[in-house]
C-alpha cells in the first residue's frame, strides 16, 4: 500500500508570516480543510493534493495529502484558464492587442461569423465558436497553436458573437493564437517574461499535453505548475497586479479579468456557478479566463481537481492543485470538476470562526469516534439538533438568539459535519450520542431542540432518558416510520441497499445533492428560494456518508411508540410545523402535554425560512418550561 503523508503549516516561512497571528487575533484553523483533502486522498480518487491559503501578499497555511507537495509539478487542465487570459491581458497593457480586436484582425481566414468575435469574447466563452472539436474529428490536441486554429477555422458557429455563453476551449485556442503574432513569440514564452518569469513561477508553463488524455493543449488545459507557483500568481491578482512592489498587470487589467464579460449573452441552466453555489438567478457568471461564483470570488476549476480562487470579501485567496484519479473517483459517484466548490466556502467558515471570540469549540469523544460541539453562551442548557445532510450551521439564526439566555450548545451529528463518520457493522443510537455529550460537558439536563431529524433524535432522547430532558421541541420529525434496532438488516434487505447505493454512485452524488436542496425547496413557502444558498452551503459540504453505506439502526424508529409509552415523559414538549409540510401530529396522542404551533408561509427547514417566528415560537415555550 502507498504510503500517505500529511503535514500542514500555519504561517508558512516561504513568505513572510501572516500578520493575523500577532496582535492577540486568532489564527484561522484550517485542520477541517486538511481533513477533507486526506479523506479524498484515502479514497483513492486522487493520489495526492496540495493546498496553500493567503492573504495579500502572505501564505496563512500550507497542506499536502498522499504524495502531493507544494512544490509537486501537475497539468491542472482548466485552472490555466485565469493564468492564460492574465497573460494575454499583459499584451493588452502593452497595446500590442486590444479587448475588442476582431479576430479577422489578426487571423483573416475566419471570414466567416467567426471572424467577427473579439478577443473579449474568446476569453469570456461568447465568441459563438463551438466548445470542442465535434465527433468524429480529431480532438484538440494538436502541438501548436497555429495547427489548433488550422482545425477550428472550417467549424460552423454555434451563434453569432456575444449571443451566447458556451464554455469550452477552441475560443480560447484562436485569443492565445492571436497573442502569439502580435507579440512574435510562442504562447509559452509570452508567460514567461511577462508572468511566470516576474513573479518567480519556476516550476510553471505551458507546453503541449497530447499524450496526457483529458488535456488539451496551450490555453485550454496544459499548464503545469505547482502550489506555491500558483499562489505567487494569485498574490498578484489579490495586490490587483501587484508583486513585490513591481507591477505586474495594471488595474484596468485586472478590472477586466474579473468585470462580468457575459453581458447580454444567455446563459443555459446548469452552468457552473449554478452548480457549485445554486444561484440560479445570475448570468453574469464569467470574466475572461475564470468563473464569477460570486460578484467578489472568482475561481478557476479544473476537471481533474485543481482549483484556485481569489474571495476579495474576505482578503483571502487559495489553491489546490492535484490530478485526480478519474475512473476511481467516477465509480465512487464523485465528480472532480465540482467537487472542488467546497473549499473557498470552507476557507471563509474559517476565517469567520477566528474572528467569533463567543464560541467554545471542542471535540466530545464516544464510543467510536468524536463529535464537534460549538458552546457560548450562558444559563440553562439549550442543544440544537441538525437535520438530515445539514449540520450545526443550520441553527445559526436562534444561537445568536439565544446566547444572551441560555447556554446554547449546537453540534454536528455523527456521520455529519466534523463529527466522525459512522461505521456500517457498529450499531449506535444518535440518542446515546446525545447522552455522552451532555455527560462530556458536564450537563445534567437541558431543553432539547430538534429539526427533521433532529427531531427524531429528540424523540429518542426523551424515551430512553427522560430525567435527562428539560423540554424537548420537535419540528418537521417526531415519530419515524422506519425499522429501530430491533428489526436488524436482512440478507435480501442489505442485497437491495447494495443495490441502490450503486445506483446512487452511477448517477453522480452531485447530481443527487442537487435532487435533495430542489426536493426541500420546492416545498416550502413563498420564500423559498432564499433557501436554495444557505441550504446548499451545507449540503455540498456533507461528506454523503449516509446514502452511500448500509447505515446501521441510529434511531428508535417505529420502536419508540412502546419506549414512549412506558416512560411517559413528563417534560413540556412543542411539536412544530410549517404550513406546506404534510401535518402528522400523531406524536400529541403519546405526549398529551405537547404544544403544537404551526407556522404559516413555511416548509420544512422551518426554523430558516421563517426564522423570527420559529425564534419568537421557541422563545415563548421556553419562557413557559
Amino acid at each position: 500500500m502507498k504510503r500517505r503523508h500529511f503535514l500542514h503549516l500555519s504561517a508558512s516561512s516561504l513568505f513572510a508570516p501572516y500578520a493575523g497571528a500577532a496582535g492577540g487575533r486568532a489564527v484561522p484553523d484550517f485542520s477541517w480543510l486538511d481533513a477533507r483533502l486526506r479523506e479524498r486522498v484515502d479514497n483513492g480518487w486522487f493520489d495526492g493534493m496540495g493546498l496553500t491559503i493567503g492573504r495579500g501578499g502572505r501564505i496563512l497555511h500550507e497542506a499536502c495529502v498522499g504524495d502531493g507537495g507544494p512544490d509537486v509539478v501537475r497539468h491542472v487542465a482548466s485552472t490555466g484558464k485565469w493564468t492564460a487570459a492574465a497573460t494575454i491581458a499583459a499584451l493588452v497593457d502593452e497595446g500590442r492587442l486590444r479587448w475588442d480586436d476582431p479576430v479577422r484582425a489578426w487571423l483573416p481566414q475566419f471570414t466567416d461569423g467567426k471572424g467577427d468575435a473579439t478577443l473579449r469574447q474568446l476569453l469570456s466563452h461568447t465568441a459563438g465558436y463551438p466548445d470542442y472539436q465535434p465527433e468524429g474529428r480529431r480532438r484538440d490536441d494538436y502541438p501548436t497553436l497555429e495547427e489548433a486554429v488550422a482545425h477550428i477555422v472550417d467549424l460552423p458557429a454555434v451563434a453569432r458573437p456575444g449571443e451566447v455563453f458556451q464554455y469550452g476551449g477552441l475560443a480560447m485556442q484562436v485569443a492565445g493564437r492571436m497573442a502569439e503574432i502580435a507579440a512574435g513569440q510562442p504562447f509559452d514564452a509570452i508567460f514567461q517574461s511577462r508572468i511566470a518569469g516576474p513573479l518567480g513561477m519556476r516550476h510553471s508553463g505551458y507546453t503541449p499535453v497530447s499524450t496526457e488524455p483529458g488535456f488539451s493543449p496551450m490555453l485550454g488545459g496544459s499548464l503545469f505548475t505547482t502550489t506555491r507557483d500558483y499562489g505567487r500568481f494569485l498574490m498578484m491578482i489579490a495586490r490587483r497586479g501587484m508583486a513585490d512592489g513591481r507591477r505586474i498587470l495594471s488595474t484596468h487589467a485586472i478590472a477586466a479579468l474579473e468585470a462580468n464579460q457575459v453581458r447580454a449573452a444567455a446563459v443555459k441552466r446548469g452552468e457552473y456557478v449554478e452548480l457549485a453555489r445554486q444561484d440560479v438567478a445570475r448570468t453574469d457568471v464569467y470574466g475572461l479566463g475564470l468563473w464569477r461564483e460570486e460578484v467578489d470570488l472568482q475561481s478557476s476549476p479544473g476537471w481533474a481537481g485543481a482549483y484556485a480562487w481569489v474571495d476579495r470579501t474576505n482578503d483571502v485567496w487559495g489553491v489546490v492543485i492535484a490530478k485526480a484519479n478519474v475512473g476511481k473517483a467516477v465509480a465512487d459517484g464523485y465528480s472532480t470538476f465540482l467537487g472542488s466548490s467546497i473549499y473557498a466556502p470552507m476557507v471563509r467558515t474559517a476565517l469567520e470562526e477566528a474572528r467569533d471570540t463567543r464560541t467554545r469549540r471542542s471535540f466530545v469523544p464516544i464510543d467510536g469516534g468524536r463529535l464537534y460541539v460549538e458552546d457560548s453562551g450562558s444559563g440553562a442548557p439549550l442543544i440544537f439538533l441538525h437535520g438530515h445532510g445539514f449540520d450545526r450551521r443550520q441553527w445559526a439564526p436562534q444561537v445568536r438568539a439565544f446566547e444572551r439566555s441560555h447556554r446554547v450548545i449546537r453540534y454536528d451529528l455523527r456521520g455529519y459535519g466534523r463529527s466522525s463518520q459512522p461505521e456500517e457493522d457498529k450499531p449506535f443510537l444518535h440518542a446515546d450520542d446525545v447522552r455522552r455529550l451532555m455527560d462530556a460537558l458536564g450537563i445534567r439536563r437541558a431543553h432539547l431542540v430538534g429539526l427533521s431529524l433532529g427531531g427524531f433524535v429528540v424523540t429518542d432522547f426523551i424515551a430512553l432518558y427522560p430525567d435527562r430532558a428539560l423540554s424537548a421541541t420537535m419540528a418537521g420529525g417526531d415519530l419515524f416510520d422506519v425499522p429501530g434496532p430491533d428489526e436488524p438488516w436482512t440478507a435480501d434487505a442489505v442485497a437491495r441497499r447494495r443495490g441502490e447505493i450503486a445506483a446512487l454512485k452511477a448517477s453522480g452524488i452531485a447530481p443527487f445533492k442537487r435532487r435533495w436542496l430542489d426536493d426541500l425547496v420546492s416545498h416550502g413557502g413563498s420564500g423559498r428560494e432564499a433557501l436554495r444558498c444557505p441550504l446548499w452551503r451545507m449540503i455540498d459540504e456533507w461528506p454523503a456518508w449516509q446514502p452511500l453505506h448500509v447505515e446501521p439502526r441510529l434511531l428508535l424508529g417505529r420502536s419508540v411508540k412502546g419506549r414512549l409509552t412506558a416512560a411517559r415523559p413528563a417534560m413540556p414538549v412543542l411539536v412544530v410545523r410549517g404550513d406546506q409540510e404534510t401535518i402528522d401530529l400523531a406524536i400529541t396522542g403519546l405526549l398529551p402535554q405537547a404544544e403544537v404551533a404551526i407556522l404559516p408561509d413555511c416548509g420544512h427547514v422551518s426554523n430558516l425560512e421563517q426564522a423570527a417566528a420559529f425564534t419568537a415560537t421557541l422563545r415563548r415555550f421556553l419562557a413557559r418550561a
